[in-house]
């Protein structure tokens, strides 16, 4: 993957890992939900990776 986009509630966190390396706990951490399950929907488009629901990222990214 080269970016990733995670929806938490109205926030986006957006991570280019081509430029960005977090550490390897938060990276596994950031797409899981409360309950330590995958968000859904999570959505693969080339080399990105879209986790959890926002409208206007959706748009944005697929549009």
């Amino acid at each position: 993957m080269d970016e990733l986009y995670i929806a938490k509630g109205k926030k986006i966190v957006h991570l280019d890992l081509k430029r960005e390396q977090p550490p390897r706990a938060e990276l596994l951490g950031l797409p899981l939900g409360p309950t330590g399950n995958l968000r859904a929907p999570t959505l693969r488009k080339g080399r990105r990776l879209i986790v959890g629901f926002d409208e206007a990222t959706y748009k944005r990214l697929l549009g």
